[in-house]
């Protein structure tokens, strides 16, 4: 691993204040988004809740309405066909009601489609109300665990930063929280939502009360609505399981990478090439962690930047430590830059916070890359916990 400088603790005190400061606002904003989000939702709640009432009531009307005019026009064959039996003003009526029962039926359908227009424009606007909330959580939920160790000891923050055991303790302790979010959301998500989707299905039953009047039509609305619960039911259990793959628990580090990467190929249309070699029996959970966060981040910034369509992954599992190489046939990029500039390039968890990640359990990071040659990452993580590195 590599040797640190020391730290001016005056300057990196400061550092860290400012940046408790400049986390505690952008929690406080998006405490305000998460708020106002969640009173839209429950607007837009009342307002759909109450638009179903009146779209099963003009339903039930429109129905009622077209049995009516069903008698009366019985009642006009039977006025025609005995004309002389009936008084001028009998025959009137009988002509004005059934005339008032066609336009009374065509508004009530009229108002139908306009009430399941706007059903369907208001079900959309609450399904991205709902999105906005869950993303506030999520986003102030991670900001909590930052605060939460940097300002739990400020004071004595600096100087456990000058000692290298310290530091990758306190590395590997927020990646267990991070970790530990993810998979509450993931239950959370998997119990609540997903359940919710399913009901959906059901509910398109009223859409099927429409056949009578307007079969066709009726039939292609309930396709569509069963197609979207069906699309949305998928993109459900694709979110929990990029937040936590349960399989990763289940099955273990390489059925759940070889799932993963099956999926990443079909989707992207990049030929995936993944060889093991050796045994991975017993490996440590922040390792097999590590090791698939560290293949997800590689192939994602794979599909997003380096416009390649072959990526070779190889693990090798030794005595005392995993040897991960991915490479790409992508276009490369110059590593000087990424060097100078100190910046993550990727945004969230990029090549830098890759490189921190490895180096918190003792590991080796390497990046070689050029321009038009692709890129290659080299990544060797050590097997057996060094001494105070648990996982808990």
């Amino acid at each position: 691993m590599a040797n640190y400088k020391k730290v001016d603790t005056a300057n990196l005190d400061k550092i860290i204040k400012k940046t408790v400061e400049a986390i505690n606002n952008s929690k406080t904003e998006l405490f305000d988004i998460a708020e106002s989000a969640r009173k839209e939702c429950l607007r837009l709640e009342r307002e759909l809740t109450e638009l179903k009432h009146k779209t099963a009531e003009v339903i039930q009307s429109v129905e009622i309405l077209e049995i009516a005019l069903n008698e009366s026009k019985k009642q006009l064959m039977v006025v025609s066909k005995n004309y002389d039996k009936y008084s001028e003003d009998e025959i009137r009526k009988t002509y004005e009601k059934a005339d008032n029962i066609r336009v009374e039926l065509a508004i009530k359908r009229e108002r139908e489609q306009y009430y399941i227009k706007r059903r369907n424009e208001l079900e959309l606007r609450l399904k991205e109300a709902y999105k906005t909330v869950e993303k506030a959580d999520n986003l102030i939920s991670q900001i909590g665990v930052s605060l939460s160790y940097l300002t739990g000891d400020l004071e004595n923050v600096s100087l456990q930063l000058e000692d290298m055991k310290q530091r990758r303790l306190f590395g590997i302790q927020i990646i267990k929280a991070q970790e530990e979010e993810r998979q509450r959301v993931a239950r959370e998500i998997h119990d609540g939502p997903a359940q919710s989707m399913s009901n959906i299905v059901l509910k398109a039953e009223i859409c099927e009360r429409l056949v009578d009047s307007e079969p066709e039509k009726a039939k292609e609305e309930l396709k569509t609505l069963k197609s979207v619960v069906r699309e949305t039911l998928r993109d459900v259990r694709k979110i929990i399981y990029d937040l936590r793959p349960m399989s990763l628990d289940d099955l273990g580090l390489i059925p759940t990478l070889q799932r993963y990467l099956e999926t990443y190929q079909e989707e992207s249309k990049i030929t995936v090439s993944f060889n093991t070699r050796g045994n991975c029996e017993q490996l440590r959970p922040v390792v097999s962690l590590t090791v698939f966060r560290l293949v997800q981040e590689a192939i994602n910034n794979i599909k997003k930047h380096a416009h390649a369509d072959k990526v070779t992954i190889n693990l090798e599992f030794m005595e005392k430590e995993l040897k991960l190489y991915i490479l790409d046939n992508g276009v490369g990029f110059d590593i000087g830059s990424l060097k100078t500039s100190g910046e993550n390039i990727n945004g969230g968890f990029g090549l830098i916070s890759m490189r921190e990640r490895v180096e918190l359990l003792d590991g080796k990071f390497e990046i070689d890359s050029t321009i038009g040659n692709g890129t290659r990452l080299n990544i060797t993580v050590p097997l057996i916990p060094e001494e105070g590195v648990s996982d808990g």
